[in-house]
């Protein structure tokens, strides 16, 4: 009976405990993920319907990006599944190509299927250089669809970047 007790006492702690093992730069990014949120559905509303229906969704809240013929970005972000925080991600691209500038964004990832955010989850995703991000303007939410059970849209937040290149996006998902 002892024994129970004590395995039943350890195991809530370390359930209390994993529930907050966020750190202050996960919390960081979760702030700024849930702005991000907030600025992306005041731009397009039409992104609501994303938000409530899809499977899971990822925020990159912060996005880095420039380049002068080769390029890249870089971003962290949260991972949703039903609406809850379950985990962050780290976002790398890598491209080649006419492009040159810098430019910040915010970058959401929505997964159509339960599917589709497993293999996001297990780190099978990565996109190919014909995926790109719907750029976001008032009312082109409302057409937007699916592509291989992803939607992308991307919101620029500063800088100029002109863009014509070729390369892709590796995640890596990570669990709270």
């Amino acid at each position: 009976m002892k024994t129970i007790k004590s395995i039943l006492v350890i195991s809530l702690l370390l359930l209390g405990t994993s529930a907050f093992a966020q750190s202050k730069k996960d919390r960081k990014i979760m702030a700024d993920a849930q702005k991000a949120k907030t600025t992306l559905l005041e731009t397009s509303p039409g992104l609501e319907r994303f938000f409530d229906e899809s499977a899971g969704y990822v925020i990159f809240p912060n996005v880095g990006k420039g380049g002068f013929i080769i390029g890249g970005a870089s971003g962290n972000g949260v991972v949703y599944e039903n609406g809850n925080a379950v985990g962050m991600a780290d976002l790398k691209k890598l491209n080649i190509g006419l492009q040159a500038g810098g430019q910040a964004i915010i970058e959401v990832i929505f997964f159509e299927t339960d599917v589709d955010l497993q293999r996001f989850k297990t780190e099978k995703f990565q996109f190919a250089a014909e995926t790109s991000a719907v750029a976001l303007k008032s009312g082109i939410a409302f057409e937007a669809k699916y592509k291989d059970g992803v939607a992308v849209f991307a919101l620029p937040k500063a800088g100029l970047m002109a863009d014509a290149s070729v390369g892709g996006q590796k995640f890596k998902y990570k669990a709270f």
